[in-house]
Formats: C-alpha cells, structure tokens, sequence
C-alpha cells in the first residue's frame, strides 16, 4: 500500500530538493510535505 502513495506522492507533490530549498528556512507546510514523503518513503521500503 505503501508503494502506491509513495508513487502517487512523486507524481503530485512538489520536490523541495529540485528547488534547492535549505530546511532551515523551509516554511511550515513545506516541512510537513517534507516529513510526509520521508514517513511514505520509509515504510514503502519495508
């Protein structure tokens, strides 16, 4: 299941890495999408 949001995720969400944003001045919502990917990419590998 996992697998299948990780790919929806890749398709829909912005990649903050291709922008070059610096985390320590990300903004709120951008940090959660951020954690969000990272909590899917994780159990996706499992």
């Amino acid at each position: 299941m996992f697998k299948i949001i990780a790919k929806i995720n890749k398709l829909i969400l912005p990649s903050f890495t291709k922008q070059r944003l610096d985390l320590t001045k990300a903004k709120n919502w951008q940090k959660a999408i951020i954690a969000w990917r990272y909590y899917v990419t994780t159990r996706a590998l499992d």
